[in-house]
């Protein structure tokens, strides 16, 4: 029976794997028309391969029938015996949709078998896939391999796979050498992966054999066979210090008189790869798989709507979510390391203040000279306090890139729904955020996109007519601005249609004819936020029901973040989402308003000013004050939050704060100092607060309200927006 600990292991690890193969069948996807390469081949045989296996060890049956189908697909990608064609990529990239909701239901404890589950979508793909398979095209009848004379006894020891690659070589006429290596005993496995890392950028090592050939000395000797379009002198120019020499296949290949032998006893089939594989999979790899090089790797059309309705429905999609369902974080232990030795250095600190305090209370020390040992000691606990706490943060930061790989495999499934022809550039995977804020920043990402692609980008027809490439670019970037991350989603379509905003939006109430005309370009656009918005004019499958971007706004502002948009009529529509790095571990600003105190994130404090009452303006009925030249909102916390009539001073302090191009005063009644805060969530009851983000402990058994920056912001700009309907 298999355990709660066991599952959660297996559900870790097949996410990983999942992802993995996400990823590769990606990249092979996009070599388009090409040889695919044969390591990568390799690798998602390898994955689907390992995931068979540990089905079958943890018992989950219905996740192991369909990876052994995807292998078998594999294996006859990989030994040429069906071409990777779009139809068969297609294929695979719906077996991992399919393993992504077997884990899910696996996570919340559902069966396959009921109303929505996976088990019928997996028996109608296994079908598919043995349909294809049994269409694949027939094998001629003469073999390449007997064209080129290779001799009888290399073509015996070859694997099944070894020869294919092999025929694969000389179907596309590149030039076969042999290269003979000799190596010491000792480090040969190194020499191979030199040998082997020199090599691959100018071919493909199709076989690494020992030789049978005794030279002078105590070692061992390979002969690689090599297929590869460059010039033999490329070649020995690559092998350049290397105990190695390259030979065109057929030549003999002469022993070099400083090479070392290979040990006595009979010739044998080598286990050595080109370089030492990293940690084997949960399952072996099979028999077949290859020896050489290619080992090495290390395992781990409905029609388009009108381009500018920019929401979607997710649920018309059959693709709920992109979200992990793994918890699972992956630590170098060296960080873990650290962490260890900074814990093992609060317990002396700890062990300190005990003698303190045993000093204290046995008066054996003056008060002052009691005083300075204290203070001493505080500021070391305070110091390596601060230290387990970045070192904590560091561990819950993961690479942008775990969402960036699922979103572009939905650009690849959309575009070809939708029959177009995209290019997805991403940037900025490496860009770090905290596991639950990039956890949650997946839907709204995948809702963004899934418009960009659906609604953004025209046909390819449509792109011709209007001089544009018939394949439309959607960008997605993540970089570090300030203590936020921004991360962008660009498109180069037709943008959006903002005569037909303006219709929409005075047809449902919102506003005049005249009112619309005079709105800023922002204000207009924001119109496409609201619940219900849609410029569709037709409901489709995929669009026209007004689902989506009001849920976007909703979901970053539940991060403490802001969303942006710009546009531009057929150039194209950009969404900037800034977002803070971690909600968990924040430095607070700590102020008054009153008679109550408040932690405002300092990662979104841009200065303090000093301002007198008689400095605030009013404008349309909004305060404001003069900064520098540049007019700023202000919004006072005590009328925001409703704390009721208090006299405001002649001084106030007001502290800026800003998210993305936009800026906010917030007036306080006085500043207490900063500190450090762990941010902890209200509950169902008060979660749906706008402008509280969750509460701390100051430390003195005092909760305080942690101010949402973001959301302080979209409010005032709400209002502003109301204000000026209602004054027009």
């Amino acid at each position: 029976m298999t355990t709660s600990k066991a599952l959660n292991e297996f559900i870790s690890e097949a996410q990983e794997i999942i992802d993995a193969l996400s990823k590769d069948l990606l990249k092979l996807g996009e070599a388009r028309g090409g040889d695919p390469d044969p390591d990568l081949v390799n690798r998602v045989f390898r994955g689907a391969h390992s995931l068979k296996g540990m089905a079958g060890m943890f018992g989950v049956s219905r996740l192991g029938t369909l990876a052994h189908a995807a292998e078998d697909l594999l294996d006859d990608v990989r030994m040429g015996r069906v071409p990777l064609a779009d139809d068969v990529l297609d294929l695979l990239l719906e077996v991992v949709e399919i393993f992504q909701r077997m884990i899910a239901e696996l996570v919340d404890g559902l069966d396959g078998d009921q109303p929505g589950g996976t088990t019928p979508a997996a028996q109608d793909l296994q079908q598919r896939i043995q349909a294809r398979r049994e269409g694949k095209a027939a094998a001629g009848t003469q073999d390449p391999l007997d064209a080129i004379g290779i001799d009888a006894s290399v073509r015996n020891v070859l694997t099944e796979y070894e020869e294919h690659r092999l025929r694969e070589n000389v179907k596309k006429g590149v030039s076969l050498l042999r290269v003979r290596a000799a190596f010491d005993l000792a480090d040969f496995d190194k020499g191979l992966s030199e040998l082997n890392g020199r090599l691959k950028p100018l071919g493909e090592v199709v076989s690494t054999l020992p030789s049978a050939e005794a030279v002078s000395g105590g070692g061992i000797a390979f002969d690689l066979i090599f297929g590869t379009g460059a010039k033999l002198a490329a070649v020995e120019s690559a092998l350049a210090g290397l105990p190695a020499k390259a030979f065109v296949m057929g030549q003999p290949a002469r022993p070099q008189a400083a090479a070392p032998a290979p040990t006595s006893g009979p010739a044998r089939r080598s286990s050595v790869v080109a370089a030492p594989p990293a940690a084997a999979p949960a399952a072996a790899a099979p028999a077949s798989a290859p020896s050489s090089a290619a080992a090495s790797a290390p395992a781990a059309k409905a029609k388009a709507a009108p381009a500018d309705d920019r929401r979607t429905s997710m649920a018309a999609t059959g693709e709920d979510s992109l979200r992990s369902v793994s918890q699972t974080v992956r630590v170098d232990i060296r960080k873990l390391d650290r962490l260890m030795n900074i814990v093992g250095e609060l317990v002396l600190a700890k062990t300190n203040l005990q003698r303190v305090s045993e000093s204290a209370r046995g008066e054996q020390v003056a008060p002052v000279e009691l005083s300075a040992q204290l203070q001493r000691e505080t500021r070391t606990l305070e110091r390596k306090l601060d230290e387990l706490q970045k070192g904590i943060l560091e561990v819950r930061m993961v690479p942008l890139e775990q969402v960036f790989d699922k979103l572009a495999r939905m650009v690849r499934k959309v575009a070809r729904e939708a029959g177009k022809e995209i290019d997805l550039r991403v940037s900025g995977g490496d860009v770090e955020l905290d596991k639950l804020i990039v956890e949650d920043l997946s839907d709204p990402l995948m809702h963004i996109i899934r418009n960009s692609v659906d609604h953004g980008i025209e046909g390819p027809e449509e792109r011709a007519q209007a001089g544009k490439a018939r394949r439309g670019t959607v960008s997605l970037a993540a970089f570090q601005k300030g203590n936020h991350v921004v991360i962008e989603v660009k498109d180069d379509g037709a943008g959006i249609d903002e005569e037909a905003i303006r219709r929409t939006a005075v047809d449902k109430g919102l506003t005049t004819e005249q009112a619309s005309r005079d709105l800023p370009h922002r204000d207009l656009l924001n119109f496409i936020f609201l619940p219900g918005f849609s410029t569709a004019k037709k409901v489709s499958e995929l669009s026209g029901r007004g689902v989506g971007l009001d849920v976007v706004k909703t979901n970053i502002a539940n991060l403490s973040g802001i969303i942006d948009l710009q546009t531009k009529a057929g150039e194209g529509t950009t969404f900037a989402l800034t977002l803070p790095v971690t909600l968990a571990i924040i430095r607070a600003l700590v102020v008054h308003c009153a008679g109550r105190t408040y932690a405002v994130p300092l990662n979104s404090v841009l200065e303090i000013l000093s301002v007198r009452q008689a400095e605030v303006r009013t404008i349309e009925t909004r305060e404001v004050v003069d900064v520098r030249g540049t007019t700023l909102p202000l919004v006072r916390l005590s009328t925001l939050f409703r704390l009721g009539l208090n006299t405001p001073p002649d001084t106030m302090f007001v502290v800026v704060v800003g998210l993305a191009q936009e800026r906010l005063g917030i007036a306080v009644d006085d500043l207490v100092g900063q500190q450090d805060v762990v941010v902890k969530p209200l509950g169902s009851l008060l979660s749906g607060i706008r402008g509280v983000a969750g509460a701390t402990d100051l430390g003195n058994r005092r909760t305080v309200l942690v101010l949402d920056v973001g959301a302080i912001i979209e409010e005032v700009l709400a209002g502003e927006r109301a204000l000026h309907e209602a004054n027009r």
